[in-house]
């Protein structure tokens, strides 16, 4: 009989809190929309907080590159983030030259992972 009232107290409380606004539900988890993206750029970090390498730089442009194509896709008129795309796409076709030069075998790596054309 104390645990039918312990339920209904905590039904009605949850009812409460839930037209108050707040969830009795734990918050889920956030999901990083690119693992992968995670992953490799785990992989070519010489150290932990490395981001200024060229591999680095072209992965994380890489993945900025994926996401403002599915927003372009989306917003066909958006022609400021066209421009930035456009900019990220010719920065790191630069920085892929740049490291073609000083190391080719690596850059042929890079280029396989990241599934890119050259």
């Amino acid at each position: 009989m104390v645990e039918v009232k312990e339920k209904m107290q905590l039904k009605a409380e949850s009812k409460k809190l839930k037209v108050e606004g707040k969830s009795t539900e734990k918050p889920k988890k956030a999901v990083n929309k690119s693992e992968k993206a995670g992953d490799l750029l785990s992989k070519y970090q010489t150290h932990k907080e490395d981001t200024g390498s060229t591999e680095v730089q072209v992965v994380i442009l890489t993945k900025k590159i994926t996401e403002l194509t599915k927003h372009l896709k989306e917003h066909r008129h958006d022609f400021d983030s066209r421009v930035g795309l456009l900019k990220m796409v010719g920065k790191r076709r630069r920085l892929l030259n740049y490291f073609k030069k000083t190391d080719e075998v690596r850059y042929a790596g890079l280029i396989a992972d990241l599934k890119l054309r050259k």
